[in-house]
């Protein structure tokens, strides 16, 4: 109660305090580094991780892209060529005549190298940069060679994407922000009871949220899912916590004359069952922390600080908002469209074996689909990418004009004989989707001895430690086609160099495919568990853990089932996150209704009873909570372009009204089935069981 009277005493110090602070938090929300390069949260273990820096180290080469050009002569090529090479940090650029124009008899050069550069109609040349895919530099300079290039060239390449990424992100994100919020207060307009509390909530919410991103100044950089999708999922996940203070506070009221003692006692009351009801939220967001991926760690850091503030934002600034704007706020009120639900929740208790045959039937197909869904993920960033995209379009041209779908790189021991080199190469060649390995033995062939080569040739592809070999396939990126290429392609390089090793792309995410599988079944544990441990303490109950978790989980395996039948293949982090932030964000529908039954069962109710007073009560709260969180993320699904944002929202989305769904229709069930199991296994209801088996007995 102190800490309440504290609240409502310094409300107006409080308020001018978080004002305050939100000139820092917007300083640092601007300078807060966004990262749009997803191979980067790869362990840095990995021995594609430790290639990518070893080429840097050794041959001062970061990112890599390759530049096709359209019906252009071939001096005016050069030219370009040329100028891109006068690009800051662009470190090298192959094209044909880097070898032609040595003094090299021409026949001498193998036939084939001539055609991996040029087509019919167009030519290819390759672009080394001396920086990081994601370096800012390497962006700047991919943006000055697009502007000398011109429009009949295109650029692809993973910066080529994280530029085009970053360009979209930046003019889609604040259009998220604000549907997100139109939505929201549409819902809570319709639903609440008061034509003014909503622009009061989104006010303090507002604030937290900003406080939130600012703070990621201290995290050094955060990814461009986490900055699109944390202000959206903070006001959804927490607008519940200004709905429980509200409805206190209006309480409070019929038993309290004075204002400022009624929002004393609210804060009291309420505060419990907000950091409650929090912490499962915070929990389904820690789990992601636990991911080897560490996208995952970077969301489940932002998300987690974000619940948190919005539960300090609920306590301590929105009853000073509340308190300072009281006169105007009486004056709104409205009555709420949610009609009256005792005789749906009668009807509903009535009718509970119609729901457990539901139950019962539904989990064969929800699993299978749930299954399937898992397995149908795709891993290919550009999939996620609009069309017209300049990036995509590269690709494709890439793909359609040199039939080349993904580029691997090479790291070989320098002193690996030229023999060996040039056996191991052939045999590659031969594996099958292979299109052309491209090294100095490529290049000069057996008969001309390395030794007559200028510098700026050898330069490119030995180091003092290692040899480079570039080798394109016709397989695209994450195929399952390209994964067992790279086996392959890695059982040769071993045969040959125990030390070398295989990057690029393509290697990159193999590697991704394997530690996110395995994440999400580490995760999707971590969560399980940790929610289950805070439900049993919450409801001291052995049992009730497995109904609510049962419950939830069914609307989850519903959720990321329908993808399949739907015949839609979902970006591969969309599982993870939707099935720890599903389940910790609307396990709080079950354990609302779930208390109000166990006090029920305490003060005398039949089981029956409980759970219809329980639907009553809990139906409207569950309901604004639902759909406020549906109309926060449906919104930016529909109109995000980027598949990875829009997949994961319409999952949030689609997630809260079945799990919503699944609560009103199944938990009560479940509650009735299981009762006297429920009265055995929970603390303060097995006294409740004997003293009705006693009446009985009478």
């Amino acid at each position: 109660m102190r800490f309440s009277k504290a609240v409502v005493k310094y409300r107006i110090p409080i308020l001018i305090l978080t004002l305050v602070l939100l000139i820092p938090s917007v300083l640092g929300m601007i300078g807060t580094r966004i990262n749009y390069d997803m191979l980067t949260y790869l362990p840095e273990d990995m021995e594609t991780v430790i290639g990518q820096n070893e080429l840097m180290e050794d041959f001062d080469k970061g990112a890599f892209a390759f530049l096709i050009v359209e019906d252009m002569p071939n001096k005016d090529v050069a030219a370009l060529k040329e100028q891109i090479e006068q690009v800051d940090h662009v470190d090298t650029v192959l094209w044909y005549d880097s070898i032609a124009d040595i003094s090299v008899p021409m026949e001498l050069l193998p036939d084939k190298l001539y055609h991996e550069f040029n087509t019919e109609n167009a030519t290819m040349m390759a672009v080394f940069f001396d920086s990081s895919t994601s370096a800012d530099v390497t962006m700047d300079a991919v943006r000055q060679i697009r502007g000398i290039a011109g429009k009949q060239c295109f650029l692809s390449g993973l910066t080529a994407m994280v530029v085009d990424l970053k360009d979209l992100c930046e003019r889609e994100e604040p259009i998220y922000v604000g549907i997100a919020v139109a939505l929201a207060l549409v819902v809570m307009l319709l639903l609440l009871d008061n034509w003014l509390t909503p622009f009061v909530f989104l006010l303090s919410i507002g604030m937290m949220i900003l406080i939130n991103l600012g703070s990621n100044y201290f995290l050094g950089e955060i990814s461009y899912i986490t900055k699109a999708l944390s202000a959206v999922l903070q006001l959804a996940v927490t607008m519940d916590y200004s709905i429980f203070l509200w409805h206190s506070y209006n309480e409070q009221l019929t038993k309290h004359d004075d204002s400022k003692e009624a929002m004393a006692n609210a804060i009291r009351e309420t505060l419990t069952s907000i950091v409650g009801s929090s912490i499962t939220t915070v929990a389904g967001f820690i789990a992601l922390c636990f991911m080897s991926f560490t996208l995952g760690r970077d969301l489940g850091i932002v998300m987690a600080k974000g619940v948190i503030l919005g539960v300090i934002g609920c306590v301590t600034v929105l009853p000073g908002l509340i308190l300072v704007l009281d006169k105007p706020l009486q004056k709104a009120k409205h009555r709420s469209l949610i009609p009256n639900m005792r005789r749906f929740a009668k009807g509903t208790v009535k009718a509970f074996p119609v729901f457990l045959c539901l139950f019962v039937l539904l989990i064969p197909p929800a699993l299978y689909g749930y299954n399937q869904t898992n397995n149908e993920t795709y891993y290919n960033l550009a999939k996620s990418l609009p069309d017209d995209m300049e990036y995509v379009i590269a690709n494709s041209k890439l793909s359609e004009d040199f039939d080349i779908a993904s580029t691997h790189m090479l790291l070989v021991d320098k002193n690996l004989s030229p023999k060996s080199v040039r056996d191991m190469m052939k045999e590659m060649e031969q594996v099958d989707g292979v299109k052309y390995v491209l090294g100095l033995e490529s290049v000069i062939g057996p008969r001309v001895p390395e030794e007559v080569l200028p510098e700026s040739i050898t330069g490119l592809l030995k180091s003092d430690k290692w040899e480079l070999l570039l080798l394109n396939s016709e397989y695209p990126v994450a195929s399952d086609e390209v994964g067992a290429q790279i086996e392959s392609l890695n059982t040769i390089l071993k045969k040959y160099d125990p030390t070398g090793m295989l990057i690029g792309e393509a290697p990159c995410m193999k590697d991704m495919i394997d530690v996110t599988s395995h994440d999400f079944e580490v995760v999707n544990a971590i969560s399980i568990v940790a929610i289950f441990l805070i439900i049993a303490l919450v409801e001291r109950s052995a049992s009730l853990p497995f109904i609510l978790i049962s419950v939830i989980e069914l609307a989850i395996f519903i959720n990321l089932g329908l993808p399949h039948y739907l015949g839609q293949s979902l970006p591969f982090i969309a599982p993870i996150c939707i099935s720890t932030i599903q389940l910790g964000a609307t396990v709080d529908y079950a354990i609302l209704m779930t208390t109000r039954y166990k006090s029920e069962r305490i003060r005398g109710q039949d089981k029956k009873e409980a759970v219809r007073i329980a639907l009553t009560t809990s139906i409207p709260s569950i309901l604004v909570s639902g759909f406020g969180l549906f109309a926060a993320t449906f919104g930016v699904a529909l109109y995000s372009k980027i598949d990875m944002i829009s997949s994961i929202c319409m999952l949030l989305a689609r997630g809260a009204v079945i799990s919503l769904l699944c609560v009103i229709l199944i938990l009560p069930a479940l509650l009735l089935l299981l009762d006297k199991v429920i009265c055995v296994t929970t603390l303060g209801m097995k006294q409740k069981r004997k003293t009705e088996q006693e009446v009985l007995l009478k």
